[in-house]
């Protein structure tokens, strides 16, 4: 039965590709031995990255679970959309945490803090737990003017994406003296990020926005006030053809072009890419590419190193059971690729009759975001949507790759 429905998920994205109308994908992919074929990745035989791992907040019973009742993956508290930064001598992780399923009402930014990145804090609320029937999702931390800020969507009822959802984006600041974090101010409406602003040459920020509809925008500004912006058009949900926009990112190459990648929610299972060379004002239309990626969000940063990783899942055949770093040294072709080695935790007490679904090869490990630090890259991630961890590579490693 797994032989016969891996043939159909495969079949399937080969007919989903036939939608699309570009002659020949873009190659921002090239692996050792001209493998530009993302079918013809072995990714069995990928190096292995291992690293150090940590839990940043255990899985949680849901409120719904009664004790003596079955366990089930939807009987757990949500955490997904985390984010890390290095501020003031220590690691700072938020997350959106949920009373069960992805996005659902009273959902909440929570955060914990660590002094070396392995060991961490309790977990504690940022935005507070909002009413019913409103949410909150987490959407990255910002260090703008010295101050920590973590952005997060406000939005109504299931999701933050359709009619009436009544998003917005809000800011919250860290009072180091209170020791607790605060409203600063509505950054945007009808926004949701995501990740956060990069400063632009003349002070500007700029940062992806995606309204309730699914079209995506950039919106330049933050200089003077939190809630000034300039809003410039990338692409609308229906303009391409069999294209789903979904979670860009962007970075800024030497010559202040933009490179931007974007997940695809339309069934091709590659990424596609635009660029801009005006900073963010006007941008080529996406076109698809031959990187391939399991319809999921994706991160990329540039090392001290000089050279560019992105961490996503890569194997369109295992979804989100892997994860993958990929290494470009011109910031606009990736040639190298490895398994990013997350072990298993062991289960938690009471947790023990759900704890295969958690395991290696079978959970998935998703939402990735990377910073580096002391001759480390550290990435977060969630596991199953249920469990916030963090893995810690050693830059020495990722250098191997490309000897």
């Amino acid at each position: 039965m797994n032989r016969i429905k891996l043939m159909l998920l495969s079949l399937a994205g080969v007919l989903s590709l036939s939608q699309f109308v570009f002659a020949e994908p873009l190659a921002i992919l090239n692996l050792p031995g001209s493998v530009t074929d993302p079918t013809a990745i072995d990714f069995e035989n990928l190096p292995r990255l291992k690293g150090t791992h940590a839990i940043v907040n255990q899985v949680a019973y849901s409120p719904d679970f009664k004790p003596g009742a079955k366990l089930e993956m939807n009987r757990m508290r949500l955490n997904l959309h985390n984010y890390l930064i290095h501020h003031d001598g220590n690691f700072w992780c938020i997350w959106s945490d949920g009373p069960k399923v992805e996005d659902w009402p009273t959902q909440e930014v929570k955060y914990a803090t660590s002094e070396d990145g392995l060991n961490w804090s309790e977990a504690r609320s940022v935005t507070g737990t909002p009413d019913a029937p409103y949410a909150f999702i987490s959407r990255g931390l910002w260090v703008r003017d010295g101050k920590l800020l973590v952005l997060a969507a406000h939005y109504r009822d299931k999701g933050a994406f359709g009619v009436n959802k009544e998003l917005e984006l809000w800011a919250y600041g860290w009072n180091s003296e209170a020791k607790k974090w605060e409203f600063v101010s509505k950054v945007y409406d009808n926004a949701i990020n995501n990740f956060a602003p990069q400063k632009l040459p003349d002070g500007n920020w700029i940062l992806t926005r995606r309204d309730a509809r699914f079209n995506v925008t950039i919106l330049i500004g933050g200089k003077d006030r939190l809630d000034n912006w300039r809003e410039h058009r990338v692409v609308d949900l229906s303009e391409v053809k069999g294209f789903r926009p979904d979670e860009p990112i962007f970075w800024r190459m030497p010559d202040n072009s933009l490179n931007a990648l974007f997940r695809d929610n339309g069934g091709s299972r590659r990424l596609f890419h635009a660029t801009s060379r005006d900073l963010g004002r006007t941008w080529t239309t996406p076109v698809l590419t031959n990187f391939p990626n399991s319809t999921s969000k994706i991160y990329s940063t540039e090392t001290s190193r000089g050279y560019r990783v992105m961490v996503s899942n890569a194997n369109p055949k295992w979804g989100r059971r892997e994860l993958h770093l990929s290494v470009s040294k011109d910031g606009k072709h990736f040639t190298r690729m490895a398994r990013v080695d997350v072990p298993a935790p062991r289960a938690p007490k009471g947790f023990e009759s759900i704890w295969k679904k958690f395991s290696y090869g079978i959970a998935s490990l998703q939402y990735p975001h990377v910073i580096e630090h002391d001759g480390h890259l550290w990435i977060a991630l969630s596991r199953c949507k249920l469990q916030t961890e963090v893995f810690r590579v050693s830059l020495e490693s990722v250098d191997g790759l490309l000897r």
